[in-house]
Formats: structure tokens, sequence, C-alpha cells
């Protein structure tokens, strides 16, 4: 069980500066899509640079019940966007804008220490393949999760110690609190057709991740082709490197 579900969920680029904006041009909406354990506060240190800088957002409330759910909401989200939109996900929230970016409004994806699961492939299949064939190390943070009902849940000091170790323990106590529960059916869902495959993708690599190692999502930005940018940050890189994760999102906007 313990293999099942240890999930969460490059080196930097060389030029970190955003594109100049081209005056009079429209800018995308930018959506965000929360991982497992999380609600849409997981970006609320990250919404504020994006909005100073003239972009719109929405951050997903997904009931994470399953893939289908998820990705049914975050549709119902871009329903909502006047024009294009930049797709954000955290951890699980990479496998629901895999699937949900083939969605015509989206342009591009932003994953944020995530997963970002090939065709056919599940959060299950990743986590098999990089441990017992590629050999990336295990990290600890659900090695022993609480699953009751089909739903899982961290423990509170797993998540103090492991989730988001980089954060003031006050704060890492209120992410504990707030958790959302996870349909262990999320793990086994396969992704179909990823939208990777036909849009532009931008990856944030969290360096000091204990839910998701660092080295599948190295792999990952890797595999499709994102661009790349690593920060010494725990899991929830939003939230303790909310300005570097916010340049990413920015540099995605600004694509042309």
């Amino acid at each position: 069980m313990a293999s099942i579900i240890c999930m969460a969920f490059v080196a930097p680029i060389a030029d970190t500066t955003t594109k100049p904006e081209v005056p009079g041009a429209e800018k995308p909406t930018i959506v965000l899509v929360h991982g497992a354990f999380a609600d849409g506060s997981s970006w609320n240190k990250v919404i504020p640079i994006l909005q100073k800088k003239g972009y719109k957002t929405i951050a997903v409330q997904n009931p994470l019940t399953s893939l289908d759910d998820d990705v049914a909401f975050t549709n119902r989200a871009l329903a909502e966007v006047e024009g294009k939109a930049v797709l954000v996900g955290h951890s699980y929230g990479g496998v629901v804008i895999t699937q949900a970016g083939n969605n015509d409004k989206v342009t591009s994806l932003v994953y944020v220490a995530a997963y970002a699961p090939g065709d056919g492939q599940s959060i299950e299949d990743i986590e098999k393949d990089a441990h017992e064939v590629k050999n990336i190390p295990r990290v600890p943070g659900l090695a022993a999760p609480i699953v009751d009902g089909g739903f899982i849940r961290m423990k509170d000091e797993d998540v103090v110690k492991y989730f988001a170790q980089d954060l003031p323990e006050q704060e890492a106590r209120l992410i504990a609190a707030g958790q959302g529960r996870f349909h262990i059916s999320c793990i086994q869902a396969k992704v179909s057709n990823p939208a990777w495959k036909n849009k532009p993708s931008f990856f944030v690599v969290a360096g000091n991740d204990q839910i998701i190692s660092p080295g599948i999502e190295r792999q990952a930005a890797k595999t499709i082709g994102a661009t790349t940018m690593e920060v010494p940050a725990s899991h929830v890189a939003m939230l303790s490197q909310p300005e570097k994760v916010a340049e990413m999102i920015l540099r995605a906007a600004a694509l042309k």
C-alpha cells in the first residue's frame, strides 16, 4: 500500500526574465489547479503577484473525488474564461492539467512540483517506473498516510515535517488542519492524450520535495521538453517560493 500511495504530489534556466509585454495585447487568464490534500488557497501567495501584473486569476476548487471530477471542475473554470488561458497545476494538479489542458483556450501549461503523466499513465505507474525501473530514490512524505473509506489524508506531523517543512510551523499546521481528503482512485486514474504533447510547457522543480521525488520531477520536465526552473523548496514551492513560481507563470503567460 505504501508503494502505491507514496506520491503527492535540470538544471536552472539560464535566463529567467519575462518577455516584454506587447502594448495593447490581451493578457491570458491564469487558471490555478491545486493538488492533493489542498484547496485553492494553495495559491494565495502567488495570486497577488499575478494580479499586480494585471492578470485575471482563477483558483479552481477541485473536490479530489476522482480525476474525471477534477478535470470537470477545471473545465468549468476554463468555461468562464474570455479569451486564452494559462493552466497551472501543483502536485496531483499536474495530472489534472495534463488532461484538461487539451481545452482550446489553453495556450500553455505550468507544472509546479507536479506529475506530468504520459498517454495511458497514472501516478501509480509513474511511481513504479521511477523507483523500480529508473532507481530514483524514494522520499518519505507519504510512507504512512491515513486511509479511511477510500480517502487519504496526511498526519499533521508529516505535513509539518515533509509536506511544508520550509514554512513556519504555525503555517504548516494550518495547512494540516485544512487539508482536503484525496480519493485513492485518483492515484490509479490514467491520462489520455496528454496536453503537453501539443502545448508549450513550463516546470518548477522543487529540489527539497519530500512528497514527490525531485528526481521524478526532473525526469518529467525533461520528458515533456519543458522550460525548467529548479528552486530549493519543499513540496509547497508556491507557498515558500511564491515569487519564483509566479516568475515561471509569467514567462508562460508572456509566450506569443
